[in-house]
């Protein structure tokens, strides 16, 4: 029991660790949207100036991967909050496997989650009331 409250512990800081490192590089598109914003205030004039389409295209693209990103390291760091508090086990699952699609460091987490969480001994840790010093 003991080896599973560790093993929860340190997937709990994982998770925060990786949640940030999505938050981080969801940013990469602010370049785009940047690109895009230019586009449309005219700064890339020329003899040919490109269409105010592919400025908009630009900007769209940029704002939903952001947006994206943003909402699954919220997701992911919440993950891990409930992992601390042994609450939301499918929330946790569901999270997991999610983090499975996030190449190389998401993968090694949500594999590692899946495997903690779906031990029965974990199952019952989620069932008992929160560790001592931890509040719901």
């Amino acid at each position: 029991m003991n080896q599973d409250n560790q093993h929860l512990e340190l997937l709990s800081i994982f998770h925060y660790v990786v949640g940030g490192l999505t938050a981080l590089f969801s940013c990469f598109p602010l370049i785009h949207l940047g690109v895009g914003i230019a586009m449309l205030s005219g700064e890339f004039q020329g003899d040919h100036p490109p269409p105010r389409a592919f400025a908009w295209i630009f900007i769209m693209i940029a704002s939903v991967i952001i947006l994206t990103g943003w909402t699954l390291a919220v997701a992911i760091i919440i993950a891990g909050r409930k992992l601390k508090k042994r609450t939301g086990r499918t929330f946790c699952l569901v999270i997991a496997g999610l983090e499975c699609m996030m190449m190389p460091f998401g993968t090694v987490l949500g594999v590692l989650s899946l495997i903690v969480l779906t031990k029965e001994s974990v199952k019952e840790l989620f069932s008992m009331p929160s560790p001592p010093g931890v509040t719901p």
